[in-house]
């Protein structure tokens, strides 16, 4: 292995996670890393929280490990996923074997679109008080969302979406990817997502991929953590054609920042996703059953039942790694 992997802890326990992360890819392979910065410290000091070397060195790198933002997220996380052309979000929710689960047979994964909905930042003040935003939905985004989520599910996936009132943009992000699932000759079935999400906490074990636009797939993924444990389980990787962005769903989480006792898992289980998506399979899962003999044999994080600090998670998944 010799890939560049870009390395941006950002903001609250992101500066905690990310560097056990890093620790666990440097045990399993031979990678470069370039040190980046973002967030709100940066922009403090330079009215900048993305600087342009930094954008550079994820549009550059292989693959770019990231934290998580403050305040300034928006600003941070937007714009790295651009770099890195992303037009999918993969987030899986599982459970694991030692923590606590309030449906213990969830095992989803949400292929949320990435570049467009209510996030494309299309925001306007009309008057005072008045305020406007614009939601954009194209075919062409939609087409390459389901594209992927053939390859990724071609057993079939749900289709989540709002049709029934956002007629004309959730009608095309619903009419696309199922035009495509049939062209591919792949199975769908459609769910309204305010219904879904109902479902979901109900009987998680009745679906496995499901397709989402953006804020969908944002708002259900995180209902979802609520399932399995809580956000400090979630990975996630932004996929573009060439390169990915890597991160945990939690964000900076600034109540316990700077008390050591963050749990690394989901950044660490990002780390694993990077790992796959570079192509060593083995190594990626060498890291994901290290993540899970240590949620089951412990030590554990407060956050999941546990009272271990974040450096003692780390070393037993080194430990776990040999």
């Amino acid at each position: 292995m010799s890939e560049e992997i870009a390395v941006v802890p950002g903001d609250g326990i992101g500066a905690e996670v990310v560097p056990v992360a890093v620790d666990v890819l440097d045990a399993v392979g031979d990678f470069s890393f370039v040190h980046a910065d973002a967030g709100d410290a940066v922009a403090a000091e330079t009215d900048d929280p993305l600087p342009e070397e930094t954008r550079e060195a994820a549009a550059a790198a292989d693959a770019t490990l990231f934290g998580a933002a403050g305040e300034t997220a928006a600003d941070v996380v937007l714009p790295l996923r651009s770099a890195v052309d992303s037009f999918v979000n993969v987030r899986p929710a599982r459970t694991y074997p030692g923590v606590d689960a309030l449906q213990p047979d969830t095992d989803l994964v949400f292929l949320r679109e990435n570049t467009e909905g209510v996030y494309a930042g299309h925001e306007a003040t009309l008057a005072d008080g008045v305020t406007t935003t614009t939601r954009v939905v194209t075919r062409e985004a939609s087409a390459r969302l389901a594209e992927f989520a053939c390859d990724y599910a071609p057993e079939g996936f749900t289709v989540a979406h709002k049709a029934n009132v956002m007629r004309e943009t959730d009608g095309l992000f619903k009419q696309t990817v199922e035009d495509v699932a049939e062209g591919n000759d792949v199975p769908t079935e459609d769910a309204l997502m305010d219904a879904l999400a109902m479902h979901l906490v109900q009987s998680p074990e009745d679906y496995d991929v499901v397709v989402c636009p953006n804020l969908a797939g944002d708002v259900l993924s995180d209902l979802s953590a609520g399932l399995v444990g809580g956000l400090g389980l979630l990975p996630s990787a932004n996929l573009g054609p060439e390169r990915g962005l890597f991160e945990p769903v939690h964000g900076s989480a600034p109540d316990i920042a700077g008390e050591g006792v963050a749990n690394p898992a989901a950044t660490v289980l990002s780390a694993a996703m990077l790992l796959e998506f570079l192509g060593h399979d083995d190594e990626g899962q060498r890291v994901r059953s290290a993540v899970e003999t240590v949620l089951a044999e412990g030590p554990r994080t407060p956050d999941v039942g546990g009272e271990a600090s974040t450096k003692e998670m780390r070393d037993a998944l080194l430990a776990q790694l040999g």
